[in-house]
């Protein structure tokens, strides 16, 4: 564990905002630098996990099986799009953090044009889903679980997309561990058990009942841990996309078109008949005209540079921008001068990631709706200049979101939502702080996915933050589909943020955030991450880690990051706690004083870094690095 615990030398504070004496500044800067050069040097040996090196390419995904199937689809020739669909159909499969009803959204750098492209393949909400439909049922957001949690099926159009335009394999060959899988895998202990503790809720959904609880009536009633785990109805599904596309092959169609006719028969043939019979059945609202009328969308990413690095990010039907604020606010401090995980660089992290996470909660949302987010003044480097000045020696608690308006050249419609909105979110403030880990605020903040990444000898880069579809589904009809629980990251008040209220055929604003950092018009980095809300608090820190403190991936990837709550959960009851950090349980005891009088409230353990995967770019020795946290069960292969 790499945390820096030298914090003597803050006081007067090394902050751009307060005024200290320029010899004790320099002085102290030189020790603080020669001690972070001390202590990387020391831990440079002491990763959990050994980095991952490789030549000719690079699998690195959230389950050791899942980027097997990365490397059987290299080892026969694939590049890294063919990979990465590979390995996001074969943990699509496995169940634990999503399935095949969810959502993907992806990265990748295309070496023939030197551009990033963004891949949107996140479902939209159906026919009848409207805010008065839900308050009629006496809620407050669309609900956590369940058919009215779902939005239309987005992966499988997703891979396709991905498959057809940038790949080089059929679908056939592309799906065929994830079909493997489906015949039968020895099912993991973790989703074994997280079936058998959901089982209760499990059992009011018949299709679900069926796939998921192979010993009913027994005393454990989910599969055991190493159980071989068939699900012959989704096999009979991706059965179906691969004859669709066989078809069309014999047919006279070619590669990217054959794919395409697989893509009609699942959200316009027979198997969309199914998902919607299905869902209907189980009290959802899915129409077939919603699944006809759903498209992926091919976009181009938004960016900032920050150092002469480029960060790209999606657009804002993610929470992928507040990452491209954060650092956009952080240039204006000399971050490295304040040492690793020292109070003053916890303290100007957090706030930063307050400001920007306000204008998140408030402000994003489908840019394919109106009104449209101000991304122009969101993102420019005077705004952030503008919130930075802000940030205080000690926490601010009333943080909110800034007007961005004035920054693109234009008047704030929704100026007077502002303090409505922190009136409305006050009930939301507790005195306490977190009790850990089974703290059910922390169980949403924190929901995982997985994260996939890729890269190749020829250029190719994808980064994928999947998701949805995690247990307990709703399996959709005889499909062994398992629907999408995103629904609940809409909001039903537009004082809360009139750009994500829920609307049919709108996509939510959701936390799924994969990133890519090209430098000098090449690759630098490729990093995504699971963990809902946390997911750009970790990747900020990673990048951080890397191009302020020369951290090597794998270092970055474990290194003990910092969490915040500080901003609204996307999830369940939607709750905020302003101060309440999460800190690893190694930070000494005077750090934590000096967070505790700066107004935090502070809960701790033993790993900190999230479930972090990275690629690094090493375009000295042509290679790459790889990077993968210790903290669940990431796990990376490479030639």
């Amino acid at each position: 564990m790499i945390i820096l615990t030298l914090n003597v030398l803050q006081s007067p504070r090394i902050h751009n905002n307060y005024p200290i004496n320029s010899n004790v500044t320099c002085m102290k800067k030189s020790i603080l630098l020669f001690l972070t050069l001390v202590i990387t040097i020391y831990t440079s040996a002491q990763t959990q996990k050994p980095p991952l090196h490789g030549k000719h390419w690079m699998a690195i995904t959230g389950k050791p099986l899942g980027a097997t199937a990365g490397a059987m689809t290299f080892a026969k020739g694939g590049n890294a799009v063919d990979a990465a669909c590979a390995m996001l159909g074969a943990v699509c499969t496995m169940w634990d953090v999503l399935s095949w009803g969810g959502e993907t959204q992806a990265l990748i750098y295309n070496p023939n044009t030197g551009k990033v492209i963004a891949i949107n393949a996140l479902g939209y909400a159906p026919t009848g889903a409207t805010p008065e439909f839900f308050r009629e049922k006496d809620m407050n957001y669309p609900p956590e679980f369940g058919a009215l949690a779902a939005t239309t099926p987005g992966t499988p159009g997703g891979l396709m997309t991905m498959l057809a335009e940038y790949g080089t394999m059929s679908l056939e060959e592309v799906l065929a561990p994830a079909m493997q899988m489906a015949k039968g895998y020895p099912i993991e202990a973790q989703t074994a058990n997280s079936i058998e503790s959901r089982k209760d809720l499990i059992k009011d959904w018949p299709y679900s009942k069926k796939v998921f609880l192979p010993h009913l009536g027994e005393d454990r009633e989910g599969p055991h841990a190493g159980e071989v785990f068939v699900q012959e109805d989704l096999y009979q599904t991706l059965s179906k996309l691969v004859e669709a596309e066989r078809k069309a092959l014999a047919a006279g169609k070619n590669r990217k078109e054959a794919i395409y006719a697989a893509y009609e028969r699942f959200y316009r043939g027979d198997i969309a008949e199914e998902i919607v019979r299905g869902t209907r059945e189980q009290g959802g609202l899915f129409t077939l005209q919603d699944l006809a009328n759903w498209k992926v969308k091919i976009e181009e990413p938004l960016s900032v540079n920050y150092k002469g690095i480029d960060v790209y990010k999606l657009q804002e039907w993610t929470q992928g921008p507040a990452l491209l604020q954060s650092l956009n606010i952080l240039e204006n401090f000399d971050l490295k001068s304040m040492g690793y995980n020292s109070a003053n660089y916890i303290n100007t992290v957090y706030q930063a990631m307050s400001l920007a996470f306000a204008d998140r909660d408030f402000y994003y949302g489908d840019p394919a709706f109106e009104p449209k987010s101000p991304m122009k003044g969101l993102l420019s480097k005077a705004y952030a200049k503008e919130r930075a000045k802000l940030m205080k020696e000690k926490n601010d608690p009333n943080i909110g979101p800034g007007d961005p308006y004035p920054f693109q050249g234009q008047v704030n419609p929704f100026k007077d939502l502002l303090h409505k909105r922190t009136e409305l979110l006050a009930y939301d403030r507790p005195e306490l702080p977190l009790t850990g880990t089974d703290d059910p605020f922390l169980e949403h903040f924190l929901a995982g996915t997985t994260s996939i990444q890729a890269a190749d000898e020829a250029g190719w880069v994808v980064s994928i933050t999947p998701s949805g579809g995690w247990i307990p589904a709703v399996i959709a009809g005889n499909t062994g589909v398992g629907l999408s629980q995103r629904m609940q990251s809409f909001v039903l008040d537009r004082n809360i943020n009139p750009f994500n209220v829920l609307e049919p055929n709108k996509r939510p604003r959701v936390t799924l955030t994969p990133s890519m950092a090209l430098k000098d018009g090449k690759p630098f980095l490729s990093f995504a991450v699971q963990g809902g809300d946390t997911q750009d608090q970790d990747l900020l820190q990673m990048f951080l880690n890397i191009v302020e403190f020369d951290m090597t991936v794998q270092q970055a990837a474990e290194a003990a990051n910092i969490h915040s709550y500080q901003m609204q959960s996307s999830f369940g009851a939607h709750e905020i706690k302003p101060g309440a950090i999460t800190l690893n349980s190694e930070v000494p005891s005077w750090i934590r004083d000096d967070l505790r009088k700066r107004g935090y409230k502070m809960d701790f353990q033993s790993r900190t870094s999230g479930p972090l995967n990275a690629i690094w770019f090493d375009w000295k020795h042509g290679t790459f690095w790889g990077g993968s946290s210790n903290h669940g069960e990431d796990y990376g292969i490479a030639w």
